[in-house]
C-alpha cells in the first residue's frame, strides 16, 4: 500500500507558475513510476507528467513539453510538478498517482497501472 498526498495547487494569473508536491509513504516505491494526471470538470482525465523513480526518466504530455517539469527528491520521499508559463487551459484539478507495476518499464506510461492515487489538489488559471 501507498499513501499519496498531494499539495500546492491554488489560483494563478496566465503566466504565472505554480510547484506541485506528491508525498508518499508507506510500502516501498523507489521502484514505482509516478505520475501527474488532471481532470477539468465535464472532461476525461488525462495524463499530464511521469516519472520512474529508479532513474529519473520522464515522460510529458505534448500539451505541457517545455513548461512543466516532473522531478522527484529521495530525501523527502516526494514527486514535484514544476509549471510554468500556465495558461488558463491548465486549469483543473491535479492528482498524484503511483504505478507500482511497472518496475524498470512504465515510460512512455501505461494508464491502467496507477492503482494508487491522491485525492487532488485545484489549479485555476485567471486570464
Amino acid at each position: 500500500q501507498v499513501q499519496l498526498v498531494e499539495s500546492g495547487g491554488g489560483l494563478v494569473q496566465a503566466g504565472g507558475s505554480l510547484r506541485l508536491s506528491c508525498a508518499a509513504s508507506g510500502r516501498t516505491f523507489t521502484t514505482y513510476v509516478m505520475g501527474w494526471f488532471r481532470q477539468a470538470p465535464g472532461k476525461e482525465r488525462e495524463f499530464v507528467a511521469a516519472i520512474r523513480w529508479s532513474d529519473e526518466k520522464t515522460s510529458y504530455a505534448d500539451s505541457v513539453k517545455g513548461r512543466f517539469t516532473i522531478s522527484r527528491d529521495n530525501a523527502k520521499n516526494t514527486v514535484y510538478l514544476q509549471m510554468n508559463s500556465l495558461k488558463p487551459e491548465d486549469t483543473a484539478v491535479y492528482y498524484c498517482a503511483a504505478d507500482p507495476s511497472s518496475m524498470f518499464g512504465g515510460i512512455p506510461p501505461i494508464p491502467d497501472r496507477y492503482v494508487y492515487w491522491g485525492q487532488g489538489t485545484q489549479v485555476t488559471v485567471s486570464s
